[in-house]
């Protein structure tokens, strides 16, 4: 099969493409910088968001385009009849991030966007509310050949490492510091349901033309799942966190998701995987464990960068130290310089 992957060059679409062309297929993958195609990997550089590149691309008929791209429901809009029309199976990346809370999600527990009665936060296009719009298109458009997957939360050696709604750049340097990491204290016995990145993409793999995904909708995910206190104790084996628990409302003065916050990381996220495992015919037992996987790919990724960490956005550590007491980051943000000086003495303040 001939395969478009746009926005394949991140942690998901990576394993993606090269599952793909392990299986003997023709892969081709949107990146904004040039890489060296290898194999039956080969590389168009151009954002995907621009419509003339894109429209470029769809000028060729694939068997298969897996989309990884984040589209506003606007954009989204404009391109998506293009898309289905250009390719026998267009396979659009949701998000788990669509559903409302619920004892346990499947593919039919009510999403956000049908069910929240937040009028502010529906007059938005944030992501989750985003990605349903989108999800409506496809589902509305009056053909078959598409199929949504709704990943969960990923974890992935290239360094994607999530603490609530905290990415690595902000925890894992202050942990590797010795900084402590503040967290509200609701968020840490929430329920989380994390999965390796590969485990994902082998199943998002799978789905590439499988009859059994035309017009379907699937959460990819393990159904494995642990508090994020838990999940923070599984992190504490290869560096030295130290979780400092503080309220709620002062952790959402500190942090500006708010809605992932209040419309996600407060939810318990327990997956029913079996849709999933039945069309791809693989086990739960067949997936990675996040007891001995995420220690692993944590370890392999620091071998590899601790010595590129960087702590990124003074103004987030001054808010951070706030919640931990005294200025514990300061002192490495001198070092580079006056304006992050600012910046922190600013959030401070």
């Amino acid at each position: 099969m001939k395969i478009l992957i746009l926005g394949g060059t991140g942690a998901m679409g990576v394993h993606v493409s090269q599952l793909l062309s392990n299986w003997g297929n023709t892969v081709v993958v949107t990146t904004r910088q040039h890489r060296q195609s290898v194999d039956n990997i080969q590389y168009r550089v151009g954002n995907a968001k621009n419509a003339t590149f894109l429209s470029t691309l769809l000028e060729e008929h694939w068997d298969a385009i897996v989309d990884f791209m984040i589209w506003s429901s606007a954009d989204f809009r404009e391109r998506y009849q293009d898309l289905i029309a250009a390719t026998d199976q267009y396979i659009f990346t949701s998000s788990y991030r669509v559903y409302n809370d619920d004892e346990v999600i499947t593919e039919n527990s009510p999403r956000l966007l049908d069910t929240i009665k937040d009028e502010e936060y529906l007059k938005t296009d944030e992501y989750a509310l985003a990605k349903a719009r989108c999800e409506n298109m496809l589902m509305s458009c009056g053909k078959s050949n598409w199929t949504i997957v709704r990943p969960a939360v990923t974890y992935d050696g290239s360094g994607r490492f999530q603490l609530t709604v905290l990415e690595s750049d902000a925890w894992l340097w202050r942990a590797v510091h010795r900084i402590p990491v503040p967290i509200a204290e609701v968020m840490l016995d929430t329920e989380a349901t994390m999965s390796w990145g590969g485990d994902v993409a082998r199943m998002i793999a799978l789905l590439v033309g499988n009859k059994m995904a035309f017009g379907e909708i699937f959460t990819v995910s393990t159904s494995e799942h642990l508090t994020w206190r838990e999940i923070s104790n599984l992190y504490s084996e290869v560096v030295p966190l130290t979780v400092t628990a503080c309220a709620l409302d002062r952790f959402e003065r500190a942090h500006p998701s708010i809605y992932q916050i209040k419309y996600d990381r407060m939810f318990n996220r327990v997956i029913d995987n079996s849709k999933i495992l039945a069309a791809t015919h693989l086990q739960q037992d067949q997936l990675s464990s996040i007891h001995t996987k995420l220690p692993a790919e944590l370890k392999s990724y620091l071998d590899k960068h601790h010595k590129d960490l960087v702590y990124n956005w003074p103004g987030a550590h001054a808010e951070y130290d706030k919640l931990v007491g005294g200025i514990p980051s300061l002192r490495y943000i001198m070092a580079d310089g006056l304006i992050p000086i600012a910046k922190y003495i600013k959030h401070r303040m």
